[in-house]
């Protein structure tokens, strides 16, 4: 049976955002009662037949398919987020210089003279020789750091990493400290994505598939039910 009037209004803006309350409210029903006759509508079998066919109308128009959309998912829950930011340890000024002594580049030596004298000072001495690269290693033999070198955190150009990456790409923060890459939850997406496949229903059924090892065992479904659990009290969190 096809719907009319303010029901079928329900349908077509409940598939825009799939809130019921709001939904019934722009099909013109009364704010007051909203939340109580989204949640009736949903229970009709006839709008719910509705919904399923205005989604796969949705879905073919854009060219949507469940593989896509759990391979996207995939793709950024198993996405290295070392591509966007990472903590790296370099080596420090002593560790390359010859016999341990500060080590310069070129332009910073260059630079120091000019400032020495400015100021009429004599130069800075040169013992440790030039060359210093930042991202070199550290020296496990140097005496100042004991091979430890410095720690900083390093920002990679977003346009240069690998589409995996740029999934889990949520944009940038610039705060008193620097700049902060905001990223997508890498365990919101693995949980999507084994929901997606029927994960994390209150009864697991295993069905031993040797191709399948998550399947398999008694213990990974436990580590799938923490996951689960971990979300739920993630989400509580920020209520």
């Amino acid at each position: 049976m096809s719907l009319r009037g303010k029901q079928q209004r329900f349908v077509e803006e409940y598939l825009k955002d799939r809130n019921a309350t709001q939904a019934a409210i722009r099909a013109g029903y009364s704010a007051k009662t909203a939340n109580e006759i989204g949640a009736q509508n949903l229970a009709k079998l006839s709008v719910k037949e509705a919904i399923a066919k205005g989604e796969a109308e949705l879905a073919e128009r854009n060219k949507i398919t469940q593989d896509k959309v759990l391979n996207r998912l995939w793709e950024m829950a198993t996405a290295d987020p070392n591509e966007l930011q990472r903590f790296v340890r370099v080596n420090c000024r002593y560790c390359w210089g010859e016999d341990h002594y500060y080590q310069w580049t070129n332009g910073e030596y260059h630079n120091a003279i000019y400032q020495a004298k400015a100021r009429q000072l004599p130069p800075p001495d040169c013992d440790g020789g030039f060359g210093f690269d930042r991202t070199k290693e550290p020296n496990p033999k140097c005496p100042e750091c004991r091979g430890q070198g410095h720690g900083f955190t390093y920002i990679e150009d977003t346009t240069r990493v690998s589409d995996q990456a740029k999934l889990l790409y949520a944009g940038v923060k610039e705060t008193q400290h620097g700049i902060e890459i905001k990223f997508h939850d890498q365990v919101a997406a693995l949980i999507k994505a084994g929901q997606h496949i029927g994960m994390f229903k209150d009864q697991l059924v295993h069905s031993n598939d040797p191709e399948n090892p998550l399947t398999e065992t008694t213990s990974n479904s436990k580590k799938l039910a923490a996951l689960a659990k971990l979300k739920k009290a993630k989400e509580k969190k920020n209520a």
